[in-house]
């Protein structure tokens, strides 16, 4: 961001006045922030953003530990989406291999994405307390050892009880791989490095798909796609023993400091929550929309292709695969676009898109139809979820960049976790007579769900706040912060050296 030098009225109090500042904002192209000087004087003024550089040339501004850091954390997020799709790209296998419906199937899926929330919170505040690496090292190889453990499961009651534990340890990844990802690249490059990891996710479906096409459409071939999901996650956790911790934490150690003691650690969480709980509640809300946006736009669309649109295992694989492929083209173009457009706009611009979409969506009855509108779909569900890890780590309060986008995305997940099932007993519960039988009504029922929750999201955004540039590099739990000041702290966009502290 470039000042302008031209004042602007100050950041609005309030939850409607800062709505309504927020929504008149959104169609300024420049952007009100709050500087602080070392003297703690406030001043607001408008900021223009930088042109945007050549994603190549933002590239090249990441160093090789960087690049480590990055690449670490959008594998173990390929890892966790691949576990996650799995089972919800399989669901048709797991039905026909514990003799019961897919509505029943998804219960699993709920399970799961109910306790994720449980270990954003767990492995979340180790993450900020101790550093990002062991929390993720335990994390990935305990989800490998689930996974595991679900190919034994011998009944279905067995099957639940695995997949709730596998949520507990799913739910931990997020934060820890954004925030060690994200922290240390350059300002310029978080916008597209921030849609490039988001796409770990839908990367994780694709390959997840993929192995599913491999192992064609018999009812146990599902076992062979857990046990690479298994070795997949294990892998990133003995990979990620051999990199050393998160640069912020290593300059603790070495300045002679130990993590910050359990007193420090939960008077300072207390604080934050105490002060910032408006902005948690907004970033709750936020990602419980985005959730079930991404739920019901695709964990039921292979079901989908199979059973309303009566494509076989094949087919209904690969319009998958191209599906998800929109979505890692779409994620990492408008991430990247996100650093000069603006947050919020991005995502509002995103969702209209896709709730446009939704006829397009849903009508084709070929492959090549399903595939190409899928593809254009996830293009802008996935783009708008682009912008979402640096968005949350920029509004973020600094020390708890693991916490705080793990533990809101989790608990929208948690809130969320009934996006599957719903979808499947609404389509099996009110069926449509297509070709001269009866079948669910999958394409009715996620389109409704879809524009709703798009127009939600649209909304939501638009009357939240964004703190594009934001400076948050060198924040860790046990340096004290003034949470009252936060709030002009984290908006700031000058150099990390007007930030004024109180230690």
């Amino acid at each position: 961001m470039e000042s302008t030098g031209r004042e602007a009225e100050p950041i609005a109090t309030g939850i409607w006045p800062t709505a309504k500042q927020s929504v008149l904002d959104l169609f300024k192209w420049e952007q009100r922030v709050e500087i602080r000087n070392e003297y703690g004087e406030v001043r607001t003024e408008w900021q223009r953003p930088k042109p945007l550089k050549n994603p190549i040339s933002l590239m090249m501004q990441l160093t090789g530990q960087n690049w480590l850091f990055f690449l670490c954390g959008f594998a173990a997020w390929t890892a966790d989406a691949f576990d996650f799709h799995a089972l919800s790209i399989q669901t048709v296998k797991f039905s026909a291999y514990y003799k019961t419906s897919n509505t029943n199937i998804t219960t699993a899926i709920t399970l799961t994405l109910l306790l994720r929330s449980v270990g954003a919170a767990i492995f979340g505040l180790l993450g900020d307390k101790y550093g990002r690496k062991w929390p993720m090292v335990v994390n990935m190889i305990v989800l490998g050892l689930l996974q595991i453990c679900t190919i034994y499961a011998a009944t279905f009651q067995q099957f639940l009880a695995v997949r709730s534990l596998f949520g507990l340890f799913m739910g931990g990844v997020y934060g820890n791989a954004i925030a060690m990802a994200l922290e240390n690249a350059p300002v310029d490059a978080r916008g597209l490095m921030s849609g490039i990891l988001q796409q770990g996710y839908s990367f994780g479906y694709v390959c997840a798909a993929c192995a599913n096409l491999g192992v064609g459409g018999s009812t146990e071939s599902w076992k062979i796609t857990f046990w690479i999901a298994a070795g997949l996650s294990i892998a990133v956790g003995l990979i990620r023993i051999a990199f050393p911790e998160s640069q912020q934490f290593r300059d603790r150690k070495a300045a002679g400091h130990k993590s910050a003691s359990g007193a420090v650690f939960w008077k300072e969480s207390k604080a934050m929550l105490a002060s910032q709980w408006k902005l948690c509640v907004y970033a709750i809300i936020l990602m419980t929309w985005f959730n079930f946006y991404s739920h019901t736009s695709q964990d039921s669309y292979t079901t989908f292709m199979r059973t309303q649109k009566g494509l076989d295992n094949h087919d209904a694989s690969i319009a998958s695969i191209l599906m998800k492929t929109g979505a890692c083209v779409g994620g990492t173009i408008i991430g990247y676009f996100s650093q000069w457009f603006g947050r919020r706009r991005a995502m509002v611009c995103a969702a209209l898109m896709s709730a446009l979409l939704i006829p397009a969506w849903i009508m084709p009855t070929t492959m090549g139809g399903l595939s190409a509108s899928g593809f254009m779909m996830q293009f802008f569900v996935q783009g708008a979820w682009g912008v979402i890890p640096i968005h949350l780590n920029e509004l973020s309060p600094p020390a708890f960049r693991s916490s705080f986008p793990g533990l809101t995305y989790q608990l929208g997940n948690m809130i969320s976790s009934p996006s599957a099932q719903i979808v499947n007993a609404l389509a099996e519960g009110l069926p449509i007579r297509l070709r001269g039988k009866e079948v669910s009504s999958y394409g009715p029922v996620m389109g409704i769900a879809t524009a709703i929750i798009a127009l939600g999201i649209a909304f939501t955004v638009a009357v939240g706040p964004e703190k594009r540039g934001s400076h948050f590099e060198h924040h860790v739990i046990g340096q004290s912060t003034d949470f009252e000041n936060v709030k002009q702290v984290d908006v700031e966009k000058g150099s990390v050296s007007d930030m004024k502290e109180v230690k």
